[in-house]
This record gives structure tokens, sequence and C-alpha cells, in this order.
């Protein structure tokens, strides 16, 4: 089973607890502070992978840090789940997949704003209010700006990607005019 798959089967799991005990933003945070915290200390995480070290001790190491970090019984007994099964390396991707669930689970949309230059707040607003009335989900908008698009805007919602960029435009018109 891939990676991906393993980190969806654990992330919904994990959502389905959330829900039940009304703490999916909380569990969504708490794993986030400690899937950074691993990914900033790579030894850390090696040193829990590492089958050379005993299990009790990497328990206790992980019971530290997630005590340091002020996570729940809950997401704490996840964790030594993970550690048990030899999951913890895929905390980063049950991280992302869990977060991925629980949008799902409030009605959020995530999505990325590239533009040619900087929008105002206005037009941030504009274009939120937009995507708000087009998925009927809140959107929590992402902006990014890459003077390659020239003007216009690229906006990426999950895998649709609605691309009015300005380099789009040329380009589709150059090749209309190469095959002409």
């Amino acid at each position: 089973m891939s990676a991906s798959a393993i980190a969806r089967r654990y992330a919904k799991a994990l959502v389905q607890l959330g829900a039940e005990s009304n703490s999916v933003e909380a569990f969504n945070a708490e794993l986030t502070r400690i899937s950074d915290t691993l990914d900033s200390n790579r030894n850390l995480l090696a040193l829990l992978s590492n089958p050379a070290y005993g299990a009790d001790a990497k328990r206790e190491i992980l019971r530290e840090v997630a005590a340091k970090l002020a996570v729940s019984p809950m997401i704490s007994n996840f964790l030594l789940l993970l550690l048990d099964r030899n999951r913890i390396t895929c905390l980063p991707q049950i991280t992302a997949s869990y977060a991925k669930l629980a949008d799902e689970l409030s009605g959020v949309v995530r999505p990325m704003v590239t533009s040619g230059m900087a929008l105002s707040d206005q037009q941030v607003a504009e274009i939120k209010t937009a995507l708000e009335q087009s998925t009927g989900k809140k959107v929590e908008l992402t902006v990014q700006v890459d003077p390659a698009l020239i003007g216009g805007v690229v906006t990426k919602i999950g895998d649709r990607v609605f691309d009015g960029s300005v380099k789009t435009q040329l380009n589709r018109i150059q090749d209309i005019l190469q095959k002409g």
C-alpha cells in the first residue's frame, strides 16, 4: 500500500475521532505543530524511525515532545500508535491528508490565486466573494505574485485550474497564428 493511501486511512480515522469529540480544528493545529517540529528537526525523526533504538526509549522521547508541545492525550496516543506501527515517518502526509479532510468536513476550500502584479485588498475581496459564490463554500484565499504572467490571474482550487492570465492568452494567439 502506498504512503499516501496509508496516510489517508490514518487521517480519516483521526478526523472521525475529532468529529465525535468536536476537536477537529484542535487536532489539526496539534498535528501541524508536531509535524512542523519533526520536520524542522530531522535528527529527531531519524531517531524515532531508527530500529537500533529501543521502543521504550523512542516512546519516552515522543511523550516528552508531545508534552512540551502541549498536545491532547488523543493526539499523543495517536503519535504513539504511529510509532508502534512504524508509521511515524508518514506523519507529514497524514497531517496534510487530515487538513484536507477537515476542510471538507467544515466546508472550506483553500484556493491559490496567482497574479501578474500585486492585487489590492478590494480585488482580493472580490475574488474571494466570487469564489465563495461559485463553490458554495467558505474560501480561505492564498495570493501570490508571478510577474511572468504579465497580467490577469490564475486560480487553482484543488485539481482545477482557471487560467485567465495574459501569458496564456498570448500563447493561445501564438498557437493559432502558427497553425493558421
